[in-house]
């Protein structure tokens, strides 16, 4: 028997007091709050029923997120259980991931109005609708989009430590001031201490320089932001500097994808451009600490002898490069580089083709905001560290020691093969 047909057979116990009633100002019943309050209140105990019994040995619940969900008598806050191990989700109750469709539906129908679409947005318009929205249901869609974003990016953040942060900013046309402008979307990510990821911070800046990320780190600080032990980004030097004043303690870890792009355009080929991909990428990939620093000095030389000008790159690069080589090992795949931000940036990139240039920096928050809405929600599903692995961070570890001459030797030589073997590779896949 399912908890939803237990519910049902059972009689209904959530009823409200005499004293509890909703009432209007002169005294009488409020009927559709009270509705209201039974249609929460009884959803809310089919879930629980639902997510206990997905909990069996070894399982047990873990909290709630709220979601809020519409219906004709008002708006239910419906809280969703979380479970430490699997993933649960009202399907009969709540749709997943409505809000983007509606963020573009409202940007789509104000470009209508201020004359800048053109066919293709057209097209796509007609496909959602948007000529048969009036002016008063656009307008209801984006408060009610500007609502849940506002909550997502005002909320407390003090409540547990962020030791992991990852920063990025991507770039979509937008109309400012009367005239079309690359504009900066930028965002935070962070990890809590029990390994959930959460948004922390959107926002739409005129350039990515020092004194916006300033701004925008700042106001993420401000909002509750504390433990953060590794920040990883770009090299954007305005990004740097924000980031060394507003988390002071915290390493700064240079993603290395972007590292090895940098090294790549130092090269004046194609053909070496692809050795020098094949020369760092190795090196990234091993698993012991002091075997990644052999092979990084490694690297630096054999770079030196076909791309001088990236050696300088890969060689002033490394105490950033290697910052997550302090933490533990489990962490050290998802820590190295930038890739839960730029799947985000993907995201927003692909949504926002469909408006192609948004009519203003109202309706590009509103989108992307959305688009973090509901990654956040999807993010609430599943740990990005499982609580083990986060104990690791609050264990102490001994100091590193520089290891024996023989025991370099041995580094020394797995290195040169894993990268003579990387080398080969490329040029076996070449000839071919």
């Amino acid at each position: 028997m399912t908890a939803m047909q237990s519910l049902a057979e059972a009689p209904v116990t959530a009823t409200l007091d005499g004293a509890a009633m909703p009432r209007f100002q002169d005294g009488t019943i409020n009927m559709q709050e009270l509705l209201r309050q039974l249609a929460e209140s009884i959803a809310n105990e089919i879930m629980d029923a639902e997510a206990d019994q997905m909990c069996g040995e070894g399982n047990s619940r873990n909290g709630y997120r709220e979601r809020k969900l519409s219906t004709c008598v008002g708006t239910l806050t419906l809280r969703v259980p979380k479970l430490r191990q699997g993933t649960f989700f009202p399907e009969d109750l709540l749709t997943r991931y409505q809000r983007t469709d509606r963020a573009l539906v409202a940007a789509v129908a104000e470009m209508y109005s201020t004359g800048t679409s053109t066919r293709k947005v057209e097209r796509v318009a007609r496909k959602m609708g948007v000529e048969r929205l009036s002016k008063d249901q656009v307008s209801a869609i984006a408060h009610e989009l500007d609502t849940d974003v506002e909550e997502l990016l005002s909320r407390d953040l003090g409540d547990v430590g962020t030791p992991y942060l990852w920063l990025d900013a991507t770039y979509v046309k937008c109309r400012r001031e009367g005239r079309v402008a690359s504009t900066a979307v930028v965002t935070a990510i962070g990890c809590d201490e029990h390994g959930w990821r959460h948004v922390l911070g959107v926002s739409v800046v005129d350039t990515e320089s020092y004194d916006s990320w300033l701004s925008f780190l700042r106001s993420v600080r401000a909002r509750g932001v504390r433990g953060v032990r590794l920040v990883t980004s770009d090299a954007h030097e305005g990004l740097r500097r924000a980031i060394q004043e507003t988390f002071q303690g915290a390493a700064w870890q240079r993603c290395v994808v972007h590292l090895m792009r940098d090294c790549a355009r130092e090269a004046r080929s194609q053909q070496l451009k692809r050795r020098v991909y094949r020369i760092v990428a190795p090196v990234f990939r091993a698993k012991d600490a002091d075997q990644v620093r052999v092979m990084y000095h490694l690297a630096c030389e054999m770079l030196g002898e076909c791309c001088p000008r990236a050696a300088r790159v890969f060689e002033e690069a490394e105490p950033d490069a290697l910052a997550y080589l302090d933490l533990p090992q489990p962490h050290w795949k998802r820590l190295r580089t930038n890739n839960v931000q730029e799947r985000t940036n993907r995201e927003i990139k692909r949504r926002s083709r469909v408006v192609q240039v948004f009519p203003s920096e109202e309706a590009l928050t509103r989108l992307v905001g959305a688009i973090m809405c509901e990654q956040d929600e999807e993010w609430a599903e599943s740990r990005y560290f499982s609580e083990d692995r986060m104990a690791e961070l609050s264990e102490d570890r001994p100091e590193p020691s520089p290891p024996s001459e023989e025991r370099g030797r041995e580094l020394l030589l797995v290195a040169r093969q894993a990268i003579e073997a990387s080398l080969a590779l490329a040029d076996r896949m070449e000839a071919a």
